[in-house]
């Protein structure tokens, strides 16, 4: 788009989002490659983890299936499945017990109501198409000289940003909730396993933090064109 070539943008977006994302990045596969080594006490590879809650905490048991992919483990609520990447799955390991619990955390976010949630998979449908219709926007109405073609860009791109706002307590309110889920199900059986699990689960927590860094960032940016 235009405004790549623009050096405030590299300046004050790009190189930024490029040091936020690859920082947080590298932190959580720097912690994941520590603790995917390290075994958990309990023995338990992540389905045997999710099996466990489900036996041993009022959390109501749904179909946990393996998926292809590294850390792509996620819970899918249409479906009410969680989706274990192979590796956390067959793995007996700190990170793979921390990762189970953390989707396991979504799940009772699920079945117990929760607001944030609810507020944002309200938004869910709008931000399918709000990233493409965006840049459509902002880029004709850059091109073209249509001033409400360019806000209704922003508006687009700002309804995204709300969304990625809304993730992060979403996912930090799971993790609490995994971590509260190990305990009650009494996987955490040593200092070991509450460390691990802790990092793990905050390192996930930070890259949510990392991306409404830098959503904010470029809607910055956009807001900013539209005064020059």
């Amino acid at each position: 788009m235009v405004f790549f070539f623009d050096p405030f943008y590299f300046i004050f977006v790009l190189i930024p989002v490029i040091v936020i994302s690859a920082g947080v990045q590298l932190w959580l596969r720097s912690t994941y490659g520590k603790w995917s080594r390290v075994p958990n006490a309990a023995g338990l590879s992540g389905l045997q983890v999710g099996q466990a809650i489900f036996g041993r905490t009022d959390l109501q048991a749904i179909p946990l299936q393996t998926t292809p992919g590294e850390l792509s483990d996620h819970f899918d609520p249409k479906a009410n499945v969680v989706r274990l990447s192979q590796g956390i799955a067959a793995t007996p390991s700190v990170a793979s017990m921390a990762v189970t619990a953390h989707e396991l955390g979504h799940v009772q976010q699920y079945q117990s109501g929760s607001g944030l949630m609810k507020v944002r998979n309200v938004l869910v449908p709008a931000v399918q198409f709000s990233p493409t219709l965006s840049y459509i926007c902002i880029l004709l109405g850059l091109l073209m000289g249509i001033a409400g073609l360019f806000y209704l860009g922003i508006f687009f791109f700002g309804l995204m940003v709300v969304f990625t706002l809304l993730t992060v307590p979403v996912e930090f309110d799971a993790s609490r909730r995994a971590f509260r889920l190990l305990d009650q199900a009494g996987l955490l059986v040593d200092e070991n396993d509450r460390r691990g699990a802790r990092s793990m689960l905050n390192a996930a927590g930070f890259t949510y933090v990392a991306a409404a860094a830098t959503s904010i960032l470029q809607l910055l940016y956009y807001v900013s064109l539209s005064r020059r």
